[in-house]
């Protein structure tokens, strides 16, 4: 039986900001969400009393819309705006 690709892994195109933290695109959400994580980790930016904040750099403030800090859920939603 032939697998189906889910749209969660269907490659999308990075917007310019996004970019500039994971990487250029394109690439599946799964992916971007990972490489994300591994900028967030890298650069220290959990809040290390709430693990579920992040506090943005200035690359990360332009995916978050101008935000300072995001929770985790909330990450998501404004990192989908930058995929196409």
């Amino acid at each position: 039986m032939e697998k189906k690709n889910s749209a969660f892994m269907k490659p999308m195109t990075v917007s310019a900001d996004l970019a500039a933290v994971v990487g250029k695109g394109p690439m599946p959400r799964s992916e971007v969400v990972k490489a994300l994580w591994v900028y967030i980790k890298k650069n220290n930016l959990q809040d290390p009393k709430n693990k579920r904040n992040i506090n943005a750099d200035e690359a990360l403030k332009k995916v978050f819309g101008g935000k300072a800090v995001v929770n985790m859920f909330e990450m998501t939603k404004l990192v989908s705006k930058h995929l196409s």
